[in-house]
């Protein structure tokens, strides 16, 4: 009796001490932060006001501020619908829509694609083809550091950070003009180690809207020709930019052209509204045949833990769009529409500025491009939009070009004349 007594007590002290063991496994952990973005869009739901306005979130508008998905993409589900099997696409994903986006980003007629230089994966959107270049600079560059832009999208320092590669920051954008900082940006290339992997914005810059000209892209390119740097661009808007595919790819085909082995990441979320089927591709320009084989085996291998396949839905999307004549058409023509749809709110919101006699220049909203205006707002008055007029967006002073419309600018364009008239 006496030893089954001892028996039962030690028993219970070892669940105690066990129940204790488990409950400090996670004690340790703190909330992370909020996400500066998700947590504008968690504030303007809770607002009551009936005026408010959201022009914090880079997704797409009408000019109805509602979501839109794109007739070309409606058309795609309608012949897709019934004729596709669930079965795991590879692990590089659908080859056809790989081969249609190489098209669209290195040129219908390219040489790199007619000789198979390129190795290339279907990835989840623009960050995870961003997050498997990350990984694979790692594993075979392990002594390299990555040249971030200042300011850049706040998620490219987080990938490269958790694929535990060095980061650097280069000059790009320059307060006092509103513009591109380029004379410190080509020392910042000049001064750099040679051999060095920079991350360039192909168009659109996020979140400036500054993006390099033709000649100045000229010349960072044989800038990095001389040093042997590795440019890495990542193209999320390409035909949302400028409306016209071929030119938001200009950067890109300059630095091909001078002879450069590149990679590139791109995205189909901004340009055919397919944010949450996470589209995208990763490519790397190899020397030849045999190496783009061992690389793409490679960014197969990275895939492999982390996801395994890629999504097949939003794959046989792209594909019938771009594999078809008449789609394809379709999409050029949609995308133009959203690129002039920006480009004409850019206009109204500088006009109705400049007409509420601010003393201020508004060039720069303009000057800039695609979805993002980095107005040159302080934190402060930033923070006055939200509270006096329930205007919100990040505090960077980075509006959101999607979520003005031709029913909001003049409020917009009031609040922040407002806030910025004293200087």
């Amino acid at each position: 009796m006496a030893s089954r007594a001892i028996l039962q007590r030690r028993k219970g002290i070892s669940v105690i001490s066990s129940a204790r063991w488990m409950s400090s496994w996670w004690s340790n952990v703190e909330p992370a932060s909020k996400d500066p973005i998700l947590g504008v869009t968690e504030a303007f739901l809770a607002d009551p006001s009936p005026n408010k306005v959201n022009v914090g979130v880079g997704a797409y508008r009408d000019d109805n501020g509602k979501p839109q998905v794109l007739e070309c993409v409606r058309e795609a589900e309608r012949r897709i619908a019934g004729n596709m099997n669930m079965e795991y696409l590879p692990m590089g994903g659908s080859v056809k829509m790989v081969e249609e986006t190489l098209k669209l980003a290195y040129g219908e007629n390219s040489d790199y694609l007619k000789d198979k230089r390129i190795a290339a994966v279907q990835a989840l959107s623009g960050t995870g083809a961003c997050r498997l270049f990350a990984d694979f600079q790692k594993r075979f560059k392990p002594e390299s550091q990555i040249y971030i832009p200042v300011p850049t999208w706040a998620n490219h320092h987080n990938i490269w950070r958790d694929a535990q590669v060095p980061q650097r920051t280069f000059h790009y954008y320059l307060p006092e003009t509103r513009g591109l900082d380029f004379a410190s940006l080509m020392d910042d290339i000049k001064n750099a180690p040679n051999g060095s992997f920079f991350l360039l914005h192909a168009c659109a810059h996020n979140p400036t809207g500054v993006d390099p000209s033709e000649e100045q892209w000229r010349e960072i390119s044989h800038q990095f020709k001389v040093k042997g740097h590795f440019a890495f661009f990542d193209m999320a808007y390409q035909g949302f930019a400028s409306g016209d595919p071929e030119r938001d790819a200009k950067a890109i085909r300059i630095f091909l052209e001078d002879g450069h082995l590149i990679g590139c990441a791109q995205s189909y979320a901004k340009n055919m509204g397919l944010y949450g089927q996470r589209m995208g591709c990763l490519s790397v320009v190899c020397e030849d045949e045999k190496q783009a084989v061992a690389v793409k085996s490679q960014l197969q291998q990275l895939a492999r833990p982390m996801y395994s396949n890629p999504p097949v839905h939003g794959a046989l999307i792209v594909s019938t769009i771009l594999g078809d004549p008449e789609l394809k058409n379709l999409w050029l023509k949609e995308v133009k529409m959203m690129a002039d749809r920006i480009i004409g709110m850019r206009t109204a919101l500088r006009e109705n500025l400049e007409k509420l006699g601010s003393p201020l220049s508004w060039e720069h909203i303009t000057n800039q491009i695609g979805m993002f205006c980095y107005s040159g707002m302080t934190p402060e008055q930033v923070d006055r939009l939200t509270n006096e007029f329930h205007i919100y967006m990040t505090r960077n002073g980075r509006i959101s070009m999607a979520g003005v419309t031709t029913g909001n600018v003049g409020y917009l364009a009031n609040a922040i004349h407002e806030v910025t008239k004293s200087g």
